[in-house]
């Protein structure tokens, strides 16, 4: 069914505009992103076989190039998915920003949002003010599946520039298990000593899983 041959009071965008987004579910709410369907399927229809394939999770963490590889989603549909998660994932990390950062889990929650989905290890610094709040977050190394290199500079670089009071490093295990490997452990010990030289407190290491996560902190490691 088309959505024109929808009645107009069921129809995704005019619920919206009369009940506001609340009313709608996911597959609604996506469609009215999409705009329109393809041959065969309306947005609707278009939308529950994203939600159905990949699960909403999934779907915020997919790139245009896997996207494309459902039925009825060309680049630039893929581009306006892409682009309206890349959107809301930004709004929620500078909401997060404004608030002083307490705990590993604050950390796991923030950083998860960025390296969630990654293949590949990612090494991000979060650099704090004087009151623990993020300043800003970088993602100074890349590395393969089982290790990612690192260099003190690299880290201490943004820190000095930024005037930063501390920072807290994290880095994502794609294989979702965030137990440290021996290279994590002399990583730590080696930038906690720059720091300390720096006088650039290292508040933390944070290795994000796929649903937990390992604080040096937390475990008296630091």
């Amino acid at each position: 069914m088309r959505i024109k041959e929808i009645p107009e009071e069921n129809r995704p965008r005019e619920r919206l505009q009369r009940s506001g987004p609340a009313s709608l579910n996911n597959a609604e709410l996506l469609a009215v992103i999409l705009g329109q369907g393809t041959v065969g399927m309306n947005a609707v229809d278009l939308a529950n076989l994203l939600i159905a394939e990949h699960g909403l999770e999934r779907l915020t963490t997919l790139s245009e190039k896997e996207l494309r590889k459902v039925k009825g989603i060309g680049p630039a549909k893929a581009a306006q998915i892409t682009a309206l998660f890349e959107f809301s994932k930004r709004c929620s990390l500078k909401s997060k920003e404004k608030t002083p950062v307490r705990t590993a889990q604050e950390v796991y929650e923030y950083a998860k949002e960025i390296l969630d989905g990654k293949d590949k290890e990612h090494i991000l610094i979060l650099y704090l003010d004087s009151k623990n709040r993020i300043n800003k977050h970088e993602t100074i190394s890349m590395g393969t599946l089982n290790s990612s290199l690192i260099h003190p500079r690299e880290v201490f670089k943004t820190a000095i520039k930024e005037n930063t009071n501390s920072i807290i490093i994290t880095h994502n295990h794609p294989s979702g298990d965030p137990t440290p490997s021996r290279d994590d452990r002399d990583i730590t010990k080696e930038l906690r000593r720059a720091g300390e030289l720096l006088e650039i407190e290292v508040l933390d290491h944070v290795i994000i899983g796929r649903d937990s996560y390992y604080s040096f902190k937390e475990r008296n490691q630091f």
